[in-house]
């Protein structure tokens, strides 16, 4: 694969007091035919994340229509899963015209540093406006997946929602700061909210200077054609950088990391990390948006498949 980097895209202005910094975790929708609108989480003075969105034209993706004036959602109550932060993961179809906002959860911890599980927001106007669907996670801590539950991908395939998410139950020390081990897993659900405790394996760690992965984000081309999108953690590197990988039943999974063909530039907004890559296909073309420099600091940006 070959992209063609649209450049940086936007980042929040600093004005308002729930979105001082960042623009992370870009998951793209189409709105209509004119708009695509792309969920982000933007910052506060606390560092705690709140969900907003931005529009682009769906013609020229690097172009921005409109953004949120509020949040989408606020932080949770105080001592919910996501009392730290709400950040936005993927946007399924639901029943009767609804859509399904998936969002990770954060959770500031004593023990260990944080926790973060999988909450679920309902949007009954087209993806205007969302509701909680409960104060707990869709995605709670179980005894094999401990600590985390999230970077959910949720795909709707008949009568079934299918989810790749990573999880795990340990931490590692990197250089002196403790940073979280995790791997992917799958799981099947009839309604998108009642799911397994634990998931079957979609890919391990598989190098010995990796110790996790983020958000997967999966696209289906044919009947027996899957992709996925990822990013990688590991040791050697400070930053996150983008993984692929080929499946034909979305179970198995084959890595080809070296032809995800999208890396760091030489300078600017993704200098140092590529992260969170989501795809969308828009009238036979097939665009990206991503986050750079310390989990999008500065902003989200976009790239175009040209090969």
């Amino acid at each position: 694969m070959r992209w063609r980097k649209l450049g940086l895209v936007w980042r929040p202005e600093g004005a308002a007091a729930w979105a001082r910094t960042h623009a992370m975790l870009p998951t793209p929708w189409r709105l209509n035919e004119r708009v695509v609108r792309v969920y982000v989480t933007c910052l506060d003075d606390k560092g705690r994340g709140r969900p907003g969105y931005v529009d682009v034209d769906a013609q020229d993706p690097a172009r921005v229509l409109a953004t949120s004036s509020q949040p989408l959602l606020d932080v949770g109550a105080r001592g919910a899963f996501d009392d730290n932060g709400v950040a936005p993961l993927s946007v399924v179809a639901g029943p009767a015209g609804s859509l399904y906002l998936y969002y990770a959860g954060f959770e500031l911890c004593t023990a260990i540093r944080y926790r973060i599980f999988t909450g679920l927001a309902v949007s009954e106007d087209g993806g205007h406006s969302f509701r909680r669907h409960a104060r707990v996670p869709v995605l709670d801590r179980s005894d094999a997946e401990l600590y985390f539950r999230c970077g959910t991908f949720v795909m709707r395939d008949g009568g079934r929602y299918r989810m790749w998410y990573i999880a795990g139950s340990d931490w590692t020390d990197v250089e002196g700061k403790e940073l979280p081990v995790y791997s992917l897993k799958y799981l099947e659900s009839e309604d998108g909210i009642r799911w397994p405790s634990s998931g079957g394996s979609a890919m391990e760690i598989a190098l010995a200077d990796e110790h996790g992965f983020g958000r997967p984000w999966v696209v289906q081309r044919g009947p027996r054609e899957y992709e996925m999108y990822y990013s990688i953690r590991s040791r050697s590197r400070a930053a996150y950088r983008p993984g692929y990988a080929r499946s034909c039943d979305g179970l198995n999974w084959t890595r080809d990391d070296a032809a995800v063909g999208l890396d760091v530039s030489p300078s600017g907004f993704d200098s140092a990390a590529l992260m969170y890559m989501a795809t969308i296909d828009i009238d036979g073309r097939t665009y990206c948006f991503y986050n750079g420099n310390e989990f999008g600091r500065d902003g989200f940006g976009a790239a175009e498949l040209v090969a």
